[in-house]
Parts: structure tokens; sequence; C-alpha cells
């Protein structure tokens, strides 16, 4: 019999103290003005000493097992999504594992950047529906703090701590993964980066000097591919799932830029209440934005039970990831093959045909958005002349 992974849990932790805009104005030559109109962003959590990317995994996890009623002795499999873990050896997952208390559980980290989440929960997905492990915990989690440069103003506005978790557990219904896509473009590694204090430039005096261990990125680059995968990605796991567009309740979107956000949103053409955004409260948390927002959307009932979500990212490497879901966390009685995960067979073909025209649609307008751009900028200086006149 087939099986399928139902997330029936989940947790979040973010740390008490609040970094506002007005706090880094009395830090760094910048402004609230600056900093939300170009990111959306109000405020990030750092945190305190002794917090540590074991201890916000910890307090997550445990949220996610308390909800799904499943005793830490009892997880089978542990992944951890981070680009920064307490030490480069040995993994925080193991760490994770022994201070839950999960037994010898298995346990590894999983770098991916900001997508390490996505590509996380596919993993464990597949390891459940292949029928190796019957529940799995995955965290997201970041401790971005440390790696921060604070006399970097392009850099150190954008970046927070925090954590999400959620428990998959195996069904024999229907639910749980409906499609995927994880890719890399590794030819931009270099575009947002840790370059020093591993084996390229190991700790020295130098690296120190020249400011190497801290996180540099080149928000060009890093925006230029960011506008081009989040909207191609949903579009591909909308298509493989045999989903339309307004099927999808909710776009859970890696919260780097609310302006990425809104230009994806409006090449996908869905109105803004179907695209989660929480940016404003937590900055840019990496691996673990995407399970924040899930917490927050579940939180503010903006996901029921039968419901189909999109999560999407992009992040260090560069790398990208989506994931359709269908939201299932108690497992129904009996939920009809015919059913799922879409409709009906005789109405799938006028399904296919919708969701053709939606994606040659989002084509055109991903190519001709860009060459439209200089006009964008004429008419405003127009419209700006104008009114002085």
């Amino acid at each position: 019999m087939s099986k399928y992974a139902r997330i029936t849990g989940w947790g979040k932790y973010v740390p008490e103290r609040r970094l506002t805009n007005f706090d880094l104005e009395k830090m760094i030559d910048t402004s609230d003005e600056w900093i939300r109109t170009r990111t959306g962003i109000r405020e990030r959590r750092i945190a305190a000493p002794g917090e540590t990317c074991c201890s916000m995994s910890l307090a997550s996890a445990r949220q996610a097992l308390a909800m799904a009623h499943l005793p830490p002795s009892d997880v089978e499999l542990i992944i951890v999504a981070t680009s920064t873990p307490d030490y480069l050896v040995p993994a925080v997952a193991s760490m994770v594992q022994d201070r839950l208390g999960a037994g010898n559980a298995p346990a590894f980290s999983l770098q991916a950047g900001c997508t390490g989440w996505v590509y996380a929960l596919v993993t464990a997905s597949q390891f459940i529906q292949t029928g190796a492990y019957r529940n799995v915990l995955v965290i997201g989690t970041e401790h971005l703090s440390v790696g921060v440069d604070w006399t970097d103003r392009a850099t150190c506005v954008l970046f927070g701590d925090g954590s999400g978790a959620v428990v998959l557990e195996a069904s024999d219904q229907p639910t749980g993964l409906l499609s995927f896509d994880l890719g890399s473009d590794g030819s931009d590694y270099d575009a947002l980066i840790f370059p020093g204090c591993a084996g390229v430039h190991p700790p020295s005096h130098d690296v120190i000097n020249q400011r190497l261990h801290y996180l540099r990125m080149d928000g060009r680059r890093v925006f230029k591919f960011a506008s081009r995968v989040l909207a191609d990605s949903v579009r591909k796991v909308v298509i493989d799932s045999g989903l339309t567009i307004d099927d999808i309740a909710l776009i859970i979107p890696h919260q780097a830029n609310d302006r990425i956000i809104e230009l994806a949103r409006r090449r996908l053409k869905v109105p803004p209440e179907k695209m989660m955004v929480n940016i404003d409260r937590y900055g840019n948390t990496s691996a673990a934005s995407i399970p924040l927002a899930l917490v927050d959307a579940l939180d503010e009932g903006r996901i029921q039970p039968g419901d189909r979500v999109v999560f999407v990212g992009f992040g260090a490497g560069l790398t990208w990831a989506a994931a359709a879901f269908h939201w299932e966390p108690q497992e129904p009685m009996s939920i009809p093959v015919l059913d799922w995960p879409v409709r009906e067979r005789l109405a799938q073909p006028v399904a296919r045909a919708r969701t053709a025209l939606w994606s040659a649609r989002i084509s055109l307008a991903t190519k001709v958005e860009p060459l439209l751009l200089p006009l964008y900028g004429f008419a405003a200086g127009y419209r700006k002349r104008r009114k002085k006149e």
C-alpha cells in the first residue's frame, strides 16, 4: 500500500530581543524609511548570549512534537536545515537528537541556504513514501546574527534569527507532497557567501582583518536570480501536480525582500491574500523563514484542512526549491482516490487547458517585463515633471 506524508505538528521559536529599524538608525547610517521601502522589514529577532542553533531548534521541535502528540523517543529521523550550525563538526542535528531525547534516531544537517527547509521537507517526504520511516522531524533554524557585519548597512539590516519545525507522519490516505522542484546554479556561488574560516580561507589574522568571516552578498545578482526563479518554480510545481493556480489556497515564499515577493505575485497573477508575507516581523531568517511563515499563516487561520499550499524559496548556492503540498493534518476516515489530488478525472482536461493558458501568460510576462522597466522609469519621471509644471 502506498504511503503518504502528512504534517501533523508544527512549532516555531524566535528570540525575545527585537532589533527595530529605529535601533539600527543609532548604529549605522540608515533610516527606518530607507529599510522599509527597499525590503519591507520593520524589525528582526536577535539571539541572546547563550542562544544557539541547537537551543532554538530544540524549542521549535518540542512545540511541533507536542502538537503531533509524538514523544521524542518515538522520532525515527531528524533533519535540520541550517547554514549557521553551532560547529562545523559535529552536525547540529546530532546535538538536537541527543538533547531532545530522541533515543538513537538518525540525524543529519542539510545545507542549501535559504531553500534548505524545502529541500529537507522533500527529503523527509520521500523517506516516508518509501516506507523507510514512519515519522520525521524537519527543522529549519538560523543563527545569522553571529555572521552579520554590523558595520555593513547593505547586509546587517536584512537578517534575523529564528527556528521553525514540522513533524511528518506516514498516512495510508492520499495527502502531503504533490510535486516539487529543486535546482541549483553554482555559477553564482559567490553572490551570497561566508568567504572565510573554512577550507579556502582558513581561520587567520588576515581573514579577521579583511572581515572575511562575515556574510557577504551581491544584492543585484541575488535579486536578479530570485526574480526569475521564484515565479518559474511555483509555476512548475503547480503544473506538475495537476493543479491550477486557482486551486492554491496560499503561497508561502522565502521572506527575503517584499519587492521580490511582490514581483513574483504579479507575475503569477494571484491576489495579495494568496501570498504569505511576514518579513516585517522577522527579516530574512534564511532556512527558518518558510516554516516561520507557515506557522504564522496557520495561527492567522489562512490555511484550512484540505487546502493546497506552495512553499517556494531561493538562496545561497544559488539554489531554488518549491513544493506543492496538500494540507491535511488530521487523517480523515476516507478520501476517494479519484478526488485527489485535484478533482475527478473527467475535469482534468479542463484544468490542464486552464493551467497551460495561465503558464503561457506568465512566461510572456516574465520575458517582456524586463524590457519595459526603462519605460516604467521614463513614465514615472514624466509624471513627476508634469506635477511640477
